[in-house]
């Protein structure tokens, strides 16, 4: 597709309210906003290791209007060890500047101040996706992976997940930085709320936590 047409096509292109609230959640885990004009377009890039493709190729179906280029693979050698990723980046538009505004200051991913209005339970369904876990099996808690945070910013997620659903929350620290934990009944609130949005691929994160809402497979 020709610069020219990429641009007429730009012009029809909107963020739907469940594209949004998909892109919070990924931006709160492992997904990046990347500008190369000083901000004033951004596009996304999702990856993954190969073992998460069914997830790509569904993230990849939400967002399929804004990707020209399906998912592909991607040999990364760290430490003398070759790993394969799965990877799709969108087009740069407008459209994303809001958030690209919200989630970096200085090239840096920070939580928006206003976290609290943009974060939905599809949104949490795919933060939990991306950087949640059991903490053990053993344990019924939920361990949210966010050493990538400062500790200010970690205290807004913890406020907004209090304000929106009552969902108490720890720190809990790390070599490489502070998770947020989630136990007793603010995980099984937690899943309540994300449950109808987990893909059936994610079941297992859950444990035992909250398996009477999980649907049949």
């Amino acid at each position: 597709m020709y610069s020219k047409k990429i641009e007429k096509y730009k012009q029809n292109l909107k963020l739907s309210d469940k594209q949004r609230e998909i892109l919070v959640g990924l931006l709160l885990g492992d997904g990046h906003l990347e500008t190369q004009n000083n901000g004033r377009t951004f596009r996304l890039k999702v990856g993954h290791s190969i073992q998460q493709a069914k997830y790509v190729n569904w993230l990849y179906e939400q967002f399929g209007e804004w990707v020209l280029t399906p998912p592909q693979e991607k040999q990364v050698h760290i430490n003398g060890k070759t790993f394969v990723n799965f990877w799709f980046n969108t087009i740069s538009c407008e459209c994303f500047r809001f958030y690209g505004q919200q989630f970096y200051c200085n090239r840096n991913k920070i939580v928006p101040k206003m976290i609290d209005k943009l974060l939905m339970p599809k949104g949490l369904a795919v933060w939990f996706m991306d950087d949640g876990s059991l903490k053990s099996k053993e344990h019924k808690a939920i361990i949210l992976n966010t050493q990538c945070f400062t500790v200010s910013d970690i205290g807004i997620l913890q406020k907004a997940l209090m304000k929106n659903w009552d969902i108490e929350s720890q720190q809990r620290k790390q070599k490489e930085g502070i998770q947020i934990l989630l136990s007793g009944d603010s995980a099984i609130r937690f899943a309540k709320r994300m449950i109808p949005d987990l893909l059936p691929e994610f079941y297992y994160k859950l444990g035992k936590i909250g398996l009477t809402q999980l649907p049949k497979l």
